[in-house]
């Protein structure tokens, strides 16, 4: 069997997903102990906006791989807690900017210090080499899957 070729049980991507979803539901957990009304969903499109702010929603839609739909309710929502503006641009009307709020600005260090807590939590006991590998491997998967769908 080549190297490349699934075994019974071998499913990566199920593996990871629920890696995933044990990540999430810890950080959401460790939201709600430290009285962060934030879901990992919204608390994720902030991340990219503390990265580069001031951005228009399409631009946050390719950065988060979310279609047009999902990021719209997750702004709306960001925007009734006080945490994300929308402006509109000059030149199109149609085009907004979301910039984040002082308040969005004052959760960045909780939630990222949390964030690296439940990350902490989920490496318990995996020596740094593994993570190693598994990050050349796992990056290299998105390079070749995000090569495929930029020459479709």
């Amino acid at each position: 069997m080549s190297n490349n070729q699934f075994r019974r049980g071998e499913l990566y991507f199920v593996i990871t997903g629920v890696a995933n979803t044990a990540l999430a539901r810890r950080l959401q957990r460790h939201f709600r102990d430290n009285g962060i009304e934030l879901t990992v969903e919204q608390w994720s499109v902030l991340v990219h906006l503390w990265k580069q702010d001031n951005v228009s929603q399409q631009e946050l839609c390719h950065k988060t791989y979310r279609d047009k739909p999902s990021i719209t309710r997750l702004l709306d929502n960001l925007e009734k807690m006080g945490l994300v503006e929308r402006k509109g641009t000059p030149d199109d009307r149609r085009i907004n900017r979301i910039c984040l709020t002082d308040l969005a600005r004052d959760l960045r260090d909780r939630t990222m210090a949390l964030a690296n807590l439940t990350l902490l939590e989920g490496l318990e006991g995996v020596p740094p080499e593994d993570i190693e590998v598994t990050r050349r491997v796992l990056t290299k998967v998105y390079e070749n899957l995000n090569l495929v769908v930029a020459g479709n």
